[in-house]
């Protein structure tokens, strides 16, 4: 059985091969608001070493040349594109490769950009230590142009460590125990997003904004890292789901003779989120988010996407099924996933993948904020995510003020970091402190009772899950960003029969598809209902291993009537409200 399963993993990497049509995985550039001409994929086969004891730097590991296994970046050891597929716990293990540098890029300092590596990296050229990282969740890059030489090669190695377990660092949805169990998902380790090398120069900068073929703007300035210009655009067309414009962005940089030494492409959306009292709005007018949980899991990459295809499919999925958004859950989203959504148009929500922390803790809670402050000023020009949310679920009681203090300073933080949009502290579970949006989630069933939970009371109170451990809500905007959940597992496909109580959803299971749609339209129906809801979020857009609650399966395939689906999800609030005053006169 075990040689079947080594045949069936290398299978699995080779047809993955096949698929991108190049002779590494992810070929793609990574980022594409910021896209270099010049650049080296570091992605595909790269040598390694698992290192349970953790004693890889006593034995020398970073002086390595190259060791006995191999493996395929950028996915992580655990899924089955990787090759190995790796289920247990994995301390720490060490990557190496060997990298080469152009004589092209002379004279251009050589950066050296890791997508994500969970948990904290260490990188060494020839055995030099040169950087050390920790967050799971933040990209980062390395300037090692004083480590290299140009036309030279050398030995690139990365040793990771990882520790989920131990509730210091955040996790997301990552198991702590040996095996997925409910809404806890297998682990991801080490290098699970593109690695790749670029040159970047600097002297004279200038930028160009153009509409198409028309230029519509151009500015000049000398180039360094504090360089400004602002730009005047008249009647600028803005961004929004229904109409996503994106103006393309150059920039160039010349050296003091006039020549090109960098150039990089780009793109911007114009547009404006905000809340006023408890309405959102998108460009000055009211816009009612209706969005989908989504967690960024692939049952053959984990974290990674297998293909850039499937990152847009996943909106386009999304879209079909009558959604304008996503809350992206406990995971910070590869930049290509936000480029097409961008592209498509579509909202997202950007959240740390906080789970797994204990947020009484304040080693925890350094680490948490410190990976934080990086996964927003990588996102903050995205046009299409509108909110910020940092934590989710604080199902935990306070200590010494500690997770009220966590919650105020990631609060602060973010408005530092970003003016320009909301921020939801903490999305469900324990509202400690200061938030834009006041987001509950709530997995009633039955729809009376729902709306008994969610209406507005007379004097004027709302629903709070947990109101002697959470901060009082004080009029914010008000979303229901989890609800439903609602368990349906497609019986007739063989794979999906389980021992009763093994798949997670919320809930006692429809009998027959027909009430699970008579379930699931009279809940959204309730929540479109009422108007101090001014959005919501439906779990979940795809199945999660063990969690069989999604819009479609695992594998991205539909398991319902999708028409069906996108005309409960698109209806208007007008009707929703006379949907559900017949079903109460009907109850009554």
């Amino acid at each position: 059985m075990k040689s079947i399963r080594k045949y069936f993993t290398a299978l699995l990497v080779l047809m993955s091969v096949y698929i991108y049509g190049a002779d590494i995985p992810r070929p793609e550039y990574p980022r594409p608001q910021f896209e270099r001409k010049h650049w080296i994929c570091l992605n595909g086969e790269w040598t390694y070493q698992f290192d349970f004891g953790c004693s890889g730097l006593e034995q020398g590991l970073q002086h390595s040349k190259g060791f006995d296994g191999k493996i395929v970046v950028p996915f992580c050891p655990e899924s089955p594109l990787s090759g190995i597929g790796h289920k247990d716990f994995i301390n720490a293990l060490w990557y190496h490769r060997t990298i080469s540098i152009p004589q092209s890029w002379d004279g251009s300092h050589i950066i050296l950009h890791f997508g994500g590596v969970d948990y904290k990296s260490q990188i060494f050229i020839d055995g030099k230590h040169v950087f050390t990282h920790y967050g799971g969740a933040a990209s980062f890059d390395v300037d090692i142009t004083k480590y290299v030489k140009i036309g030279n090669s050398y030995n690139l190695v990365v040793y990771v460590e990882d520790d989920v377990r131990s509730q210091l660092q955040p996790g997301g949805k990552q198991s702590r125990r040996l095996n997925s169990y409910e809404c806890f998902y297998t682990r991801v380790t080490g290098i699970w997003s593109t690695v790749w090398l670029e040159p970047d120069g600097s002297k004279t900068l200038t930028v160009t904004i153009r509409d198409g073929s028309k230029t519509v703007w151009r500015g000049e300035t000398k180039a360094s890292d504090n360089a400004t210009l602002t730009a005047k655009i008249s009647k600028v067309k803005t961004w929004s789901p229904e109409h996503p414009f994106l103006y393309d962005v150059e920039y160039i940089v010349k050296d003091n003779r006039g020549q090109v030494i960098d150039h990089v492409s780009s793109y911007v959306g114009m547009r404006k989120s905000e809340l006023r009292g408890r309405t959102f709005y998108l460009n000055n007018e009211p816009y009612y988010q209706r969005l989908v949980l989504d967690q960024g899991y692939y049952p053959d990459g984990q974290w990674t996407a297998p293909t850039d295809e499937q990152l847009k499919r996943d909106i386009v999925l999304a879209k079909e099924a009558g959604f304008n958004g996503a809350r992206l859950h406990q995971k910070v989203f590869e930049q290509r996933y936000f480029y097409w959504a961008d592209k498509l148009g579509y909202l997202t929500w950007g959240e740390s993948p906080s789970w797994e922390l204990d947020w009484t803790d304040q080693i925890a809670a350094r680490n948490m904020i410190a990976e934080w402050e990086e996964c927003v000023e990588r996102d903050y020009n995205e046009p299409c995510l509108v909110a910020w949310s940092p934590l989710n679920e604080t199902w935990c009681p306070d200590r010494d003020a500690q997770r009220a203090r966590l919650t105020n300073d990631l609060y602060f933080i973010t408005h530092r970091l970003d003016r320009t949009r909301p921020v939801v502290s903490a999305s469900g579970g324990y509202h400690a402190g200061f938030t834009d949006i006041y987001a509950e989630h709530t997995y009633v069933q039955d729809p009376v009772e729902l709306y008994e939970q969610l209406r507005e009371k007379e004097d004027g109170s709302v629903y709070v899950h947990h109101p002697r451990e959470s901060a009082p809500y004080q009029g914010e905007a008000y979303m229901i960003d989890e609800f439903g959940g609602i368990r349906w597992v497609k019986k007739m496909q063989a794979e999906e029969v389980a021992p009763e109580g093994q798949f997670w959803g919320y809930g006692k299971d429809p009998e027959s598809l027909e009430e699970f749609y008579r379930r699931l339209e009279d809940q959204v129906n309730v929540v479109l209902s009422i108007d101090h809801i001014c959005g919501f979020c439906y779990t979940q857009i795809v199945d999660v291993e063990l969690e069989k609650n999604g819009i479609y399966t695992y594998d991205r395939e539909r398991k319902f009537d999708m028409e069906r689906i996108k005309c409960i999800f698109t209806k208007s609030r007008q009707q929703a409200k006379k949907e559900v005053e017949q079903m109460l006169n009907d109850r009554r």
